[in-house]
């Protein structure tokens, strides 16, 4: 029951992505929560994968996560542009991770290729009650 909820849950999440990405030129990326567990070592806490896909030229706006997040995301295909807080903006290539600490500003998040698609996997550790995982940067 539990496993047809949380299926029926990603798939009504990949819908949304998918028109809100081709509402917005078809740039934005397609967000779908595909993993969710409660961590049995950390009263509290949850695992939480997250699909992350950019059409060519693809992006995300800025923003933040929970202040409670943890999250080391993984390059699958393609290349990813980066910058977190005010580093530099860096490109990781498949099968190079980063990592966000609790209360990181994400400014930049974008496909490097504007000819090829690009995917990467990102893996909150978060409060178990925390719903939403991404809030827009206040300008």
């Amino acid at each position: 029951m539990m496993k047809s909820l949380f299926v029926a849950a990603a798939l009504a999440a990949a819908s949304f992505n998918t028109a809100f990405a081709a509402e917005a030129g078809g740039k934005a990326a397609k967000v779908t929560l595909v993993y969710e567990h409660e961590l049995p070592n950390a009263p509290g806490k949850s695992i939480k994968g997250v699909l992350v896909e950019y059409g060519p030229g693809g992006f995300s706006e800025g923003h933040t996560h929970p202040n409670s997040a943890f999250i080391y995301a993984t390059v699958l295909e393609g290349s990813i542009r980066s910058q977190v807080n005010d580093g530099p903006v860096k490109t990781y290539k498949a099968g190079e991770s980063f990592s966000e600490m609790p209360g990181d500003r994400h400014g930049v998040s974008a496909n490097g290729s504007n000819a090829k698609p690009a995917k990467l996997l990102a893996v909150f550790v978060v409060d178990t009650d925390q719903k939403e995982l991404t809030y827009p940067l206040k300008k």
